[in-house]
């Protein structure tokens, strides 16, 4: 099992952060800091507890003036790059301590947002910053989308996605996004795969709220550039999971009544959790020409009411050979993970070609 996050504060973790705090910043009392970090509640604090309160206690030995603390942090990151070249999720209670106390001075933590940005990802600090002066900010995200260091342009995108995992929601944003697009647009030729893949991950938040303006923008964008194409690709992989006709169609995924599935079979009709389903079907490909066929399958999970919620899975998306018949293996797994529960019960499996679905089968899962 992998170790949990929350274990990358360890001992090598505070040994350079005492170092660091005490370069930047000699006269800080680490001693006692620690006392106040490693309180009773710290054993059970996850990964953002434990940053958030990493960061407050920090701010409680550092000078009250965020104008002074500020510079310091910047240099504390500074130092901590120089000992841990690459980027760690543990650092990014740095971030945190601007959020907490720089909301008040919005400049000099625009400042220091920028330089820590490139060490460890200011996404989640960011956001707080835009609710409150949304102008200002977003005028800076468009500036920062000019920058020379990836990880700056990456955080332009990145920081103002209007559905980022794990952060506060920005409403305004997933009500009207038309702010992101010059963004986007400057960024979306952009040599770092790095920073393309944050514009698609932008590009597919906004589609789960205003789907047509994502076709447009891959109506104006497409054929530009492999690159532009590989990120509208990718930024509308939930509109081409949903079956969405108009985006089938822009990628040339269109389907045909040349396209069926065969002998599709259920090969484990009764799954225990932590196991896995197993099933096979064969393809046909009944048309004069090559198809390019996205191949897929949804699991309709039951749940405890007995309704259904549906995930759909991809399996491939290639050319299939005219007049070919291609037999194709899956399995499924069932183990218990942290993001769904399941439910003993009566599943349906159904399989997708380019959007198109095809009749249910049922299994058993049991505990």
């Amino acid at each position: 099992m992998a170790e949990p996050l929350k274990n990358s504060f360890n001992a090598e973790f505070f040994n350079r952060l005492e170092s660091g705090l005490l370069t930047v910043y000699p006269e800080f009392k680490y001693q006692k800091f620690c006392g106040e970090l490693f309180n009773a509640d710290w054993d059970e604090m996850e990964l953002k507890a434990r940053m958030h309160h990493l960061a407050k206690t920090l701010g409680a030995f550092l000078p009250d003036d965020p104008t002074l603390s500020i510079p310091l942090i910047v240099r504390l990151a500074g130092q901590l790059q120089k000992n841990n070249p690459g980027l760690s999720f543990a650092y990014m209670f740095i971030p945190d301590f601007i959020k907490e106390f720089g909301l008040g001075h919005i400049e000099i933590s625009i400042s220091a947002m920028e330089k820590i940005t490139q060490f460890t990802s200011c996404e989640f600090a960011v956001r707080h910053f835009i609710l409150k002066d949304k102008e200002r900010m977003l005028d800076q995200m468009l500036q920062w989308s000019g920058h020379a260091h990836a990880h700056v342009r990456r955080f332009s995108s990145e920081g103002c996605r209007p559905r980022l995992p794990w952060a506060i929601g920005i409403d305004f944003l997933k009500k009207d996004p038309s702010p992101i697009l010059p963004i986007l647009k400057n960024l979306k030729e952009d040599p770092s795969e790095f920073v393309r893949k944050s514009v698609a991950n932008n590009i597919n938040d906004i589609s789960k709220d205003h789907p047509a303006l994502v076709i447009s923008l891959v109506k104006k964008w497409k054929g530009k550039s492999s690159d532009t194409d590989w990120i509208l690709k990718h930024g509308s992989r939930s509109l081409l999971k949903a079956g969405n006709p108009e985006i089938l169609d822009l990628f040339n995924l269109k389907y045909t009544n040349a396209l069926k599935i065969k002998n599709l079979e259920v090969l484990t009709p009764i799954v225990q959790i932590g196991h896995e389903l197993l099933f096979r079907f064969t393809l046909e490909n009944n048309s004069k020409v090559q198809e390019l066929i996205r191949v897929e399958y949804q699991i309709f999970y039951q749940r405890s009411n007995g309704t259904y919620s549906r995930k759909i899975f991809k399996i491939t998306e290639r050319v299939f050979e005219k007049q070919s018949q291609t037999e194709i293996v899956r399995k499924h797994s069932f183990r218990p993970i942290t993001t769904r529960k399941y439910y003993p019960g009566i599943h349906k499996l159904t399989l997708v070609l380019n959007g198109q679905a095809f009749p249910e089968m049922t299994f058993q899962l049991q505990p």
